[in-house]
C-alpha cells in the first residue's frame, strides 16, 4: 500500500466516523423535546493495521448518556405524574450544536485531505505514465 492510499484510508475513514456522529447528533437535536429521551453518544478510537502500516478511525459502540432526565413541571402533560411532572429528555442542545459543528468541521477537513490525497496521486499517476 502506497503513501497516496494510506492518506486515502485514513481520510476515509475519518470521513465515515464523523458522518456517524453527525447522524447521532442529528438524532439528539430532534428528540430533544421527547420525553423520556436519553442523549447518544459514540466514541471513536483508533485502529491499527499492521500489516498495511496504517491507522484508521473507527466508531465504538453508541452508548445512552446516563445524566438524569430533566423533571419537566406540566401538570396538562399526557405523562405528568401526580405531582404534575413527567421526565424530559438528557438533551442539552447548546452542546449538542457545538458538537454538530466541530463534526462538520472535522469532516470538511478530512474531506480536504481526501480530495488533495487523491489529486496528488492522480498527478503521480499522470507523471509515471510519461
Amino acid at each position: 500500500m502506497n503513501e497516496f492510499s494510506k492518506a486515502l484510508s485514513v481520510s476515509t475513514s475519518a470521513l465515515q466516523a464523523q458522518a456517524s456522529r453527525l447522524r447521532h447528533l442529528s438524532e439528539n437535536i430532534s428528540n430533544a423535546d421527547t420525553p423520556g429521551y436519553r442523549r447518544k453518544t459514540i466514541p471513536f478510537q483508533t485502529a491499527f493495521n499492521a500489516d498495511q502500516g496504517v491507522a484508521r478511525v473507527e466508531v465504538g459502540r453508541m452508548s445512552l448518556d446516563d445524566r438524569p432526565l430533566e423533571r419537566v413541571y406540566d401538570p396538562s402533560h399526557p405523562m405528568a405524574d401526580d405531582t404534575g411532572h413527567f421526565d424530559g429528555s438528557n438533551v442539552d442542545l447548546l452542546i449538542e450544536l457545538a458538537d454538530a459543528r466541530e463534526a462538520q468541521r472535522s469532516y470538511e477537513a478530512n474531506l480536504k485531505m481526501f480530495e488533495q490525497a487523491r489529486q496528488m496521486s492522480s498527478g503521480l499517476m499522470q507523471l509515471l505514465r510519461r
